[in-house]
Formats: structure tokens, C-alpha cells, sequence
């Protein structure tokens, strides 16, 4: 792809400033441009790096811009413009519409208009591929499971039966959505299997990252909103739901029947027990545990900050003996009171 500065500010109505015909051929970190690439500054404090880049222009806000020492593209939010300026510079090869001759496609399957399959995918009876999707090579998509419109389903994902996805769901190699949920009932010293009947929903424009598993529910099921994005290696239990736009990073497990609001943001590592309501606006930052129900917004944090070892090993012996120093901090105000 190659586009004028010129032709890239009127695409995406930036002011600019610099000469209009210089030619830009990709986008890169500012250490690493060369010639033909913009960059994009996001931090006042990386400014000083730009008088050694040898990019052609950058994208920036106009209070960076005194004294920019390249052509500049000025936005108020340089993250958005790169966000929607990549797609021009994505090399990700086009899918054609094509089924591979390996393809198992049953009968009792429907595949739509524009739908490309890969080499040994597989596509059970009652299966619905919506008109201009994706199905990656070595995937499975499990009897009565239906993906919508315009779908992007990578290599070797797995859907199992019944599985639901809304139109413009982009899944992730790996990723399995619809297993069994992780329910025994206890029994004279054994485990009787509890049958996970239900499916799993998946709203529009959802994205689900490599490796991810969200479980099928038992008597409900597992809801996945509009416009929600989850990261690679994330655990979904079974008849959770997970509010619209929320985003979840990576290596999250999340127990089953609880309830994310919309709009959370979940860090990564985040562990989160089962039966709990989170709700909307909520932010949980890494490697955080979720005990208990949070019903007000707002950014919410466990655990302790990273220190040197050694002064680790003496707080954690201190943190042992917090509930006796309480113990002895109320029997002196309980004496010095009296």
C-alpha cells in the first residue's frame, strides 16, 4: 500500500502539516521507521525521540507539535488513528471464496454466499455458515452450531454443537468454545457427571484470542455480548455472561454462573469466583482475585506490588501476625480508654 501524506490526511480528516506528496508505504515504532513509514507519537514523554527517527511523518497531538522536527498528522487521540489507519497497512492475506477439496461439508449443513473453507475443516449437519465468513483449515464446526455474516474463524478452532456466533466474530487458533463446564455433584466419595445441555451465545463483533475456552452451560447458557474482546488463554466457565464492550486479558479464569457487567475491564491473570455479579464500568487490575460481588464502579485491585525478595520474605512474616497485632492494638485502646 502506498498513499501521499496528503491522501491520508483527507482520508481521515487530519490536519497537516509538511509537504502533501511524500509518499508513505507502512507504519512503524519510531526507533524502528525509515523512510516511507509514519509513526505515531502516544506519550508526551517519548517527544525527545523523535529528533533522531528517520520516519517520514507522524501522527500527533497538537500540543506535542511545537518544534516537531518531521511532518506531522495531528489528532487529539493518536492511539484511534493508528487503530484505524493500520487496516490500510494490515498484510494479513484476503480469504477467497473458495471450499478446499478436503473439506468435509455435510449435506444437512448450510454454507452461504462468499464463504471460504480451508483445507480439512469440518462442517456438521445442521451447521449454518453465514454469507462471506471464514472457516480456517482443520477447524470444527459442531452439529446445529450456527456462525454469522462476515465471520473470521482461524485455523484449528474448535466449535462444539450448538454453539451460536453473532456476525463479525473473530476467533482465534485453538480457541474451543462450547465444551463441557466443569460440573460433578458429589457422591459417597465419588463424582456423578453433571450434563451441560445448554450452548453458548455470541453476540456481534466479538473477538476471542488463541487458546481461549468458554464453556457451555448446564441449565443456562454461556452469553458472550456484543462487542466484547477477549484475550489468548482466557477460562470462561459455564453460564457465565459477559456484559457488551467489556475486554478481558489474558490467562483470566473466570468461574462459572457469574455475571460482568458492560464496559469492564478485566486485567490479565485476574482469578474470579463462581456465583458473583460484577458490575458495569468496573476495572480489575492484573493478577487481581475476585471474591465477592462488586456493585459500584470504579478500578478495583488484591494482592501485593512487586518489591525485592528479601524485603518480601520480612513483610510476608508480618502479614502472619496481623491478626494478633490487631488483637493487641484493641486490648491498648480497650485499657487506655478505660
Amino acid at each position: 500500500m502506498k498513499l501521499s501524506l496528503g491522501e491520508i490526511a483527507d482520508r481521515f480528516d487530519l490536519p497537516l502539516n509538511g509537504d502533501r506528496s511524500i509518499e508513505i508505504t507502512n507504519i512503524a515504532s519510531i526507533d524502528q521507521a525509515g523512510q516511507g513509514d509514519l509513526v505515531f507519537l502516544f506519550s508526551s514523554g517519548h517527544r525527545q525521540y523523535l529528533a533522531d527517527t528517520e520516519a517520514s511523518a507522524v501522527v500527533i497531538r497538537e500540543m506535542d507539535s511545537v518544534g516537531c522536527p518531521i511532518p506531522y498528522l495531528l489528532s487529539d487521540r493518536p492511539r484511534l488513528t493508528w487503530a484505524n489507519l493500520a487496516v490500510l497497512f494490515d498484510p494479513s492475506p484476503i480469504q477467497k471464496a473458495t471450499r478446499h477439496s478436503t473439506a468435509i461439508i455435510n449435506e444437512h449443513a448450510s454454507v452461504g454466499e462468499g464463504v471460504s473453507i480451508g483445507p480439512y475443516a469440518v462442517v456438521s449437519s445442521g451447521a449454518i455458515i453465514g454469507n462471506d465468513s471464514v472457516i480456517g483449515a482443520g477447524s470444527f464446526i459442531g452439529e446445529g452450531s450456527k456462525v454469522g455474516d462476515g465471520c473470521r474463524i482461524f485455523p484449528n478452532v474448535t466449535l462444539y454443537h450448538n454453539v451460536r456466533l453473532g456476525n463479525r466474530v473473530v476467533i482465534h487458533s485453538g480457541a474451543v468454545i462450547g465444551a463441557d463446564g466443569f460440573g460433578f455433584e458429589p457422591n459417597r466419595g465419588a463424582f456423578v457427571k453433571i450434563p451441560q445441555i445448554r450452548g453458548v451465545v455470541i453476540g456481534d463483533d466479538v473477538e476471542i484470542g488463541a487458546c481461549t475456552t468458554i464453556d457451555r452451560g448446564a441449565l443456562s447458557d454461556t452469553v458472550i455480548e456484543t462487542g466484547v474482546k477477549i484475550d489468548n488463554q482466557v477460562q470462561i466457565g459455564h453460564a457465565t455472561r459477559i456484559g457488551g464492550d467489556t475486554i478481558i486479558s489474558g490467562c483470566t479464569a473466570i468461574a462459572g454462573s457469574t455475571t460482568i457487567g458492560r464496559n469492564c475491564w478485566i486485567g490479565g491473570a485476574v482469578g474470579i469466583i463462581d456465583n458473583i455479579d460484577i458490575t458495569d464500568q468496573v476495572e480489575v487490575t492484573a493478577m487481581s482475585l475476585v471474591t465477592q460481588s462488586v456493585t459500584e464502579k470504579g478500578r478495583y485491585s488484591s494482592g501485593t506490588g512487586l518489591m525485592r525478595g528479601r524485603d518480601w520474605k520480612r513483610n510476608i512474616v508480618g502479614f502472619k501476625q496481623l491478626s494478633s497485632l490487631f488483637k493487641r492494638v484493641r486490648k491498648l485502646e480497650s485499657e487506655r480508654d478505660s
